[in-house]
């Protein structure tokens, strides 16, 4: 006997059938984040190391703070502790799932709060190579997608997916992700410049899982092709849903945060 769901399968118009590469790219995104949604905050602590092209190098001991939101994009607060000269320094950022983001400095030395234009984007966070636009929640409304292919990374099966981003201030033309086909987490991030020329790769190891669902990765590494510099974030002592409200990131935390 025939498989019944077979039957059914080629009964359906081929236009059901077929799924274009933009929307299998975009499914693999919705399903990635469907997986990470539900956390509602989190706390660690990071080590931000930079390396020069000369392979010199200076570290910055750095807390985060995260705030789920559900009909937006997330919130976070970055606080810098060492070293000296950036001790006090702290940065908050609004994702939003249309629209520009918004991004705040506070500034120690000058004791006030400094906006972080829309156009300023791409440029560069506190020396590193990670760009301001890099530190917002990757919403999934922030892009279009592309499947490409499926390709083994780092040992794994993984889809390979060009997301493009929608802002038109974007440093970015196109990005290419690596996402695992198992737990949907990404492995390899490929960032094309303004003139599509490779200009950066971002790395994600060593994984560890939270509360049973949420994988995070303690390595980050991002190296900048273009110019040899390179930053590398090592993340610890994550600590979830440890009470933390939206007064948390108002922009009087900014000054307030301790």
């Amino acid at each position: 006997m025939k498989n019944p769901w077979l039957l059914i399968l080629l009964s359906l118009p081929f236009s059901v059938l077929a799924q274009t590469a933009e929307q299998r790219g975009l499914e693999i995104a919705i399903e990635a984040d469907r997986r990470d949604s539900g956390f509602h905050d989190s706390r660690a602590s990071l080590q931000m190391v930079l390396r020069n092209k000369q392979g010199k190098e200076s570290t910055r001991q750095i807390r985060v703070r995260t705030l789920e939101q559900q009909d937006d994009g997330d919130k976070s607060l970055t606080i810098f502790d060492q070293p000296a000269d950036v001790k006090g320094t702290n940065f908050l950022s609004f994702t939003h799932k249309s629209g520009p983001d918004d991004q705040w400095l506070y500034l120690p030395a000058l004791k006030r709060v400094k906006r972080i234009s829309s156009r300023n984007k791409s440029g560069p966070f506190m020396g590193s190579e990670f760009a301001y636009e890099d530190l917002s929640s990757q919403e999934v409304e922030k892009f279009t997608y592309k499947y490409l292919r499926d390709e083994s990374c780092e040992g794994r099966d993984c889809f390979v997916i060009e997301r493009d981003p929608v802002d038109k201030y974007s440093g970015y033309t196109r990005e290419i992700v690596w996402i695992d086909t198992q737990e949907y987490r990404p492995h390899r991030v490929e960032f094309y410049d303004r003139k599509n020329a490779l200009l950066k790769t971002l790395t994600y190891q060593d994984y560890h899982q939270y509360l049973d669902k949420y994988w995070r990765a303690h390595t980050m590494f991002m190296e900048n092709h273009q110019t040899g510099k390179s930053t590398r974030l090592i993340w610890s002592d994550y600590e979830f849903q440890s009470g933390q409200t939206d007064r948390d990131f108002d922009r009087n935390s900014l000054k307030r945060v301790k």
